[in-house]
């Protein structure tokens, strides 16, 4: 065995935790510093070390920054036309006040596809206040469903920042991991926010705050009429739709002898071309026939950048990262091991992220440097496209594990629900651990299922 290699790779990710947690670095300094660090070590020159950096970057975000860019702008126009408040307003008037937790856990679910996890989470949030005040039952029986499909939407479903990042790195499909992820999302939800939530509500009884960091949210949009659900909801499902029609045709479900019609789903199909038409869509439909000027727009779905911006130049990094322990020949190293000790790749993905994920906090890193590691395991072996979306899957299951206090995620909900840090442990803690093990288990179920 190469004890230099094995050396270099965990030299890398202790470089990568001490930067991180030690010295708080940006998690995209980090990741290069570290990937530096394994090539050194590992031997590789320094014209080779910068060419692996170039192909690692270039290769990752010639396909995320495009998705990553697309989505954040449709999210920011769903977000500020009211769309995502208009989901939750029908979802809830249909299911009525005693089936809105399971309402909530869906509306979570949808809305957190297209807008981050704390916009989403705060622009919805008077909504479980509003509802608590007029049942006065405690607020986690409404506030868990609700993040539990905010969490699961995030982490798991495109075109969210951290599958597509997954995706590509492993060489993954995004139809089939959008698939794989709502197959796996409903159980979840349903589980760990729904049924979880009432259980923990007859623990803990919180009621609304009476002074919140809220405005409400009916003044939030200028006044403007709320889009109706329909319009919002075919939106929203819009690029997941062609995306999917693409993954069907792709898999030989529909016997088509028409090549024209062919290509045409398959430009229409590919993510860039859904995401393009979809924001497109709403632009005119949500934006202009609403009121917002082409100005008012512009300035929308540049804001939506910043936070993009930071996401993708840390998948970049994490791109770096894969392609120094391809190039060392670490990554083959590691999957020699890992065949030899009777690992599987799926528990490896699993573990790997969730290790990283409660050492340093954030989910898109731990998911990122998974697929990492990952990555170089899979190039021999023959896996399925299923098998590829499992594996996205269980990675994202691995970096939802038990939100604590080095995850920001932890505070918002703190503060929102006006939680102590230990009843924060008990519920939003907790079921994040819950999501983890449960979605981690059906991610392996369908990965021995595809195989």
């Amino acid at each position: 065995m190469n004890y230099l290699l094995m050396l270099s790779v965990i030299a890398g990710i202790a470089s990568l935790l001490i930067l991180v947690l030690y010295f708080k670095f940006p998690a995209f300094i980090a990741l290069l510093m570290a990937s530096i660090v394994t090539a050194l070590i590992a031997g590789l020159s320094a014209q080779k070390m910068i060419v692996t950096i170039q192909e690692g970057m270039g290769s990752t975000l010639g396909f995320v920054a495009t998705i990553v860019g697309l989505g954040a702008m449709f999210g920011a126009i769903l977000e500020k036309s009211g769309g995502a408040d208009a989901i939750a307003r029908y979802l809830i008037k249909k299911a009525g006040l005693k089936k809105s937790p399971l309402a909530l856990g869906f509306t979570g679910l949808i809305i957190s596809i297209p807008v981050f996890f704390d916009v989403a989470f705060i622009l919805l949030i008077p909504i479980i206040y509003s509802i608590q005040k007029n049942t006065r039952k405690s607020l986690l029986l409404y506030a868990m469903p609700l993040l539990a499909g905010l969490a699961f939407g995030h982490a798991f479903i495109p075109p969210t920042p951290g599958p597509i990042a997954v995706a590509e790195i492993i060489g993954a499909e995004i139809g089939w991991v959008i698939l794989t992820s709502i197959l796996i999302g409903i159980p979840t939800v349903i589980l760990c926010g729904v049924l979880f939530g009432k259980f923990i509500a007859k623990q803990i009884y919180i009621y609304s705050p009476e002074q919140t960091l809220l405005t409400s949210s009916e003044d939030s949009y200028s006044n403007k009429q709320l889009p109706s659900f329909g319009l919002t909801i075919s939106i929203v499902f819009l690029p997941i739709f062609l995306i999917l029609l693409n993954t069907t045709f792709n898999a030989g479900l529909f016997k088509v002898d028409n090549a024209f019609l062919i290509q045409v789903v398959a430009l229409l199909g590919h993510p860039f071309s859904a995401l393009i038409i979809a924001n497109i869509v709403a632009w005119i439909l949500l934006g202009i026939k609403k009121g917002y000027s082409a100005n008012e727009l512009s300035k929308i779905s540049i804001q939506s950048m910043a936070p993009a911006g930071a996401i993708i130049l840390v998948t970049g990094a994490g791109g770096v990262f894969k392609q120094v322990l391809v190039d060392t020949g670490a990554g083959k190293l590691l999957a020699e091991l890992l065949l030899h000790a009777g690992v599987s790749v799926i528990f490896f993905a699993y573990l790997s992220a969730a290790i990283i994920r409660l050492l340093q906090g954030s989910a898109t890193v731990a998911m990122i440097t998974a697929a990492s590691l990952l990555a170089p395991l899979l190039i021999a072996g023959m896996y399925s496209p299923l098998q590829l979306a499992a594996l996205v899957a269980a990675i994202a299951a691995g970096a939802t594990i038990f939100s604590h206090v080095n995850d920001s995620g932890f505070w918002l909900v703190k503060q929102y629900l006006g939680l102590t840090e230990n009843q924060t442990f008990k519920s939003w803690s907790l079921m994040t651990l819950l999501i983890s093990v449960v979605a981690g288990l059906l991610a392996s179920l369908i990965f021995y299922i595809g195989s």
